[in-house]
C-alpha cells in the first residue's frame, strides 16, 4: 500500500508581497498604532477570524508615551493537539518612517520619497505574522493552538511586550519574534540596556560682565563626559575581560551665548549583557557627572548640583540552544533550504521582556536593511522565504 504524503503548507507568496505593502503604507509612529491595528483585525475578519478571537489588552495605559491602543491579540483553538504557539512582531515605526510610499523596486521595496525611512522595520514582521494567520485560515491548515501578538511601542522602549499579560496569550510553551534582519539569523539572545536622564542645575550669570559668579551647567556636562571617555567608560567599554558599551546621546542646554547656562540635561545609556559588569558601567556614569559637578565653582565657592534618575529598560536573556523554540525554528530555516545560525544581539528585542515574561522567545529576520535610515529597504526573497518558515512553524505539532 502506498502512503500519501501531504505536501508542506505553502502561502500564497503574491498575497504575502500584497500585505505588507499595504502595511508599509499606513502611518504609525510609537503610540500611535491603532490605524495599523485596526488594518490587520479588519483584514483577519474578512477572512473569516471569529471577531471573539481578537481582542485589545490595556498595555498603553501603562506606557509612559501616550498610545492610541494597546497590543492586538488574536488567539486560535488549535485543530491539533499541540503546545500553544506565539507569533509576534511589533507595529510601530520610527520617526524617520513618516510618510514613507512604498514601491517595489525588483526584488526590493523602498519609499519613493528618498526623504524618509521604509518602516520595513517592523512592518515587514507583522506582514509575516498576518500572513501566517490568514494563510490558516484562507486555506483551512490544520494547526495546534496559536496566538499572534502585534505589538505597541517596541522603538521607544519595548513598552508592548513589557507590558502584556502571559494569561491574555494563553500561556504559549514556544513563540517566536520576526523583527530584523536575515532570516536564518535566529536570535537567541540579547543584551540589556540601562537609561539615565540627567539634570544638571548650574547658577546664571552674565557671560561678559560676571562670568566668574556663574556656574556653566554646560561646562559641568563637558568635563563629565571628557572623564568618561578618557577612562574608557564611554562607548565600547573593556575591562578586566568584561565588555559592554555606554554612550551620552542627548544633549540640551542654554538659551544665548552672553549667559551662563543654568542648566542642561541629558539622555545617557549603558548596555551589557552581563548585568554586573553593567552595573559598573551605570555607577562610573553617575560617579563621573556628581564629580565634575565638584570640580566647576564661582568665584564665591559655589557649585551647581547634579540630580540622576535612572531605569532598568530591558535585562538580558539567553535561551538555551535546544530551547524548543530554537530547535524548532533552526527546522523550519533548514526545511526551506536555508542554514540556520544562532546569533547574540547587542540591542534590545520585544524578546527580551518576552522572556522576563516567562515566555522564551527566538526571533527571526524577514529582510529589513538599513533600518533607521532614509536607506532602508525590505528584501522580498527574504520577506518570502521568513513568510513560508512562519506558516511551517504554526502548522507543526512537535
Amino acid at each position: 500500500m502506498t502512503r500519501t504524503v501531504s505536501p508542506a503548507p505553502a502561502p500564497d507568496l503574491a498575497r504575502a508581497r500584497r500585505t505588507v505593502l499595504d502595511l508599509l503604507a499606513i502611518p504609525g509612529l510609537s503610540g500611535e498604532e491603532k490605524a495599523v491595528a485596526d488594518h490587520v483585525a479588519k483584514t483577519l475578519r474578512a477572512a473569516g477570524c471569529p471577531a471573539s478571537a481578537i481582542m485589545f489588552d490595556r498595555a498603553h495605559e501603562k506606557t509612559p508615551l501616550k498610545g492610541n491602543c494597546g497590543n492586538l491579540i488574536v488567539k486560535l483553538p488549535g485543530t491539533l493537539k499541540g503546545p500553544r504557539r506565539l507569533f509576534m512582531a511589533h507595529m510601530d515605526t520610527v520617526p524617520v518612517c513618516k510618510g514613507a510610499k512604498p514601491v517595489v523596486a525588483g526584488r526590493f521595496i523602498k519609499s519613493a520619497d528618498p526623504t524618509t525611512g521604509l518602516g520595513g522595520d517592523d512592518r515587514g514582521g507583522v506582514g509575516v505574522v498576518l500572513t501566517t494567520a490568514l494563510e490558516i485560515l484562507r486555506q483551512k491548515l490544520p494547526h495546534p493552538p496559536l496566538t499572534f501578538l502585534f505589538a505597541i511601542q517596541e522603538e521607544v522602549g519595548l513598552y508592548g511586550a513589557r507590558f502584556v499579560k502571559a494569561a491574555d496569550l494563553g500561556r504559549p510553551k514556544l513563540a517566536f519574534n520576526f523583527d530584523g534582519g536575515a532570516v536564518e539569523k535566529l536570535t537567541v539572545g540579547a543584551t540589556g540596556g540601562y537609561r539615565f536622564d540627567i539634570t544638571i542645575d548650574g547658577i546664571p550669570s552674565h557671560a561678559g560682565v560676571a562670568p566668574e559668579k556663574g556656574v556653566s551647567a554646560i561646562a559641568i556636562a563637558s568635563l563629565a563626559v571628557a572623564s568618561l571617555v578618557e577612562d574608557g567608560w564611554h562607548g565600547l567599554v573593556e575591562k578586566g575581560g568584561k565588555r559592554g558599551t555606554s554612550n551620552v546621546g542627548v544633549i540640551h542646554a542654554g538659551e544665548a551665548t552672553n549667559v551662563v547656562a543654568d542648566r542642561a540635561t541629558l539622555r545617557a545609556e549603558a548596555r551589557g549583557h552581563d548585568a554586573a559588569f553593567r552595573g559598573r558601567i551605570v555607577q562610573a556614569i553617575e560617579k563621573a557627572f556628581t564629580a565634575a559637578a565638584k570640580r566647576v565653582k564661582s568665584s564665591e565657592g559655589r557649585t551647581g548640583k547634579v540630580s540622576i534618575a535612572g531605569r532598568l529598560d530591558y535585562e538580558a536573556f539567553r535561551l538555551d540552544d535546544d530551547e524548543p523554540c530554537v530547535a524548532a525554528a533552526r527546522d523550519a530555516v533548514q526545511a526551506i533550504g536555508l542554514d540556520p545560525r544562532l546569533d547574540i544581539s547587542n540591542g534590545g528585542l520585544d524578546a527580551n521582556w518576552m522572556a522576563a515574561n516567562g515566555i522564551p522567545t527566538v526571533t527571526l529576520g524577514c529582510g529589513q536593511m538599513n533600518i533607521h535610515t532614509t536607506d532602508e529597504q525590505l528584501d522580498l526573497k527574504a520577506y518570502e522565504q521568513a513568510c513560508q518558515a512562519a506558516l511551517l512553524l504554526a502548522t507543526a505539532t512537535v
